[in-house]
């Protein structure tokens, strides 16, 4: 009796494990029909590709080895990873692509890149565009100048040269100040951060507008804080956030979900800790505790 009790327990045991796979095999293939996107597209090719900044620290930039590494690195990881999940793609492989603030915007609508990782601001404008997800920071457009330069706050800006980056709301910021000012200032556009410095560095500008953090970040790689100076309040508000397609809902519900999760595991947290409180790998450290604003936004999200 008691064999033939424990027989049927097996087969049932076996049936009902049969069937689960059963489902669960046809939940795949109805998930896998109704893909559309970004997620189709990754599941067809079992690769996610983040485009990442080069000199954007600590939001995304190389490490020594010319890794992409960074706060906005960290958290586009977090979203590969909830993509893993959700596509039942353990083995999910991740590429990196290095983008520029002029070629960020025709890699994201192009295809080329799926979600990308840098310090890239959510405006109106750019929402025509793209999408992004909810604000991973704020902050704004401020000046930096040479400590021992003629310019020691607005009012000595006018007629000099300033040094912008192309693709950046930083260059429209200080053109439309300049126009309501009537400042005259001359601008000397170049592709990335890093060259905007060098042209203040060399000379050739006499001061260089980029978002606060960035310039906060600029010097402290430098290590040239005692010879350059931020001046001005904001001249813009700059919320960031990662940029993927428009009109993706698959997509962007997903990394909403995986904001959500970031914060209510507090993980987010973690995140902007390590890379604005905690030693960078470079041995720098920006002491940049989180403003109220971005944690409200956390806050909205779910972060206890």
């Amino acid at each position: 009796m008691l064999a033939h009790i424990h027989r049927t327990v097996v087969t049932v045991g076996l049936l009902l494990s049969l069937m689960a796979s059963a489902v669960a095999q046809d939940a795949t293939w109805q998930i896998t029909d109704q893909l559309t996107g970004t997620l189709k597209k990754i599941k067809d090719s079992g690769v996610i590709v983040l485009g990442h900044r080069k000199s954007s620290l600590p939001f995304a930039f190389l490490d020594s080895g010319g890794r992409p590494i960074g706060y906005s690195i960290d958290l586009c990881k977090a979203v590969a990873q909830e993509v893993s999940v959700e596509l039942g793609i353990p083995d999910l492989r991740t590429e990196y692509r290095p983008v520029t603030p002029e070629s960020r915007f025709a890699q994201v609508k192009s295809g080329e890149i799926d979600l990308e990782c840098g310090s890239t601001t959510d405006n109106q404008e750019r929402r025509q565009q793209v999408a992004f997800s909810p604000t991973i920071f704020v902050t704004g457009t401020k000046l930096l100048v040479k400590r021992n330069g003629p310019i020691k706050n607005l009012r000595d800006l006018r007629g000099h040269t300033v040094a912008i980056t192309q693709g950046t709301s930083n260059a429209a910021a200080i053109q439309a100040f300049s126009e309501r000012q009537r400042l005259d200032l001359n601008f000397i556009t170049s592709a990335d951060h890093q060259e905007s410095f060098e042209l203040l560095a060399t000379g050739k500008a006499d001061a260089f507008a980029n978002d606060e953090v960035l310039l906060y970040g600029m010097l402290a790689e430098t290590k040239s804080g005692n010879q350059y100076r931020i001046i001005s309040d904001f001249l813009s508000y700059e919320p960031y956030g990662l940029m993927y397609r428009k009109d993706d809902d698959q997509f962007g519900d997903l990394v909403e979900r995986t904001f959500r999760q970031l914060a209510a595991s507090r993980e987010i947290v973690w995140i902007y800790d390590r890379w604005f409180l905690k030693t960078l790998p470079s041995g720098i450290r920006l002491n940049l505790p989180m403003n109220a604003q971005l944690r409200g936004l956390f806050q909205m999200l779910g972060l206890p």
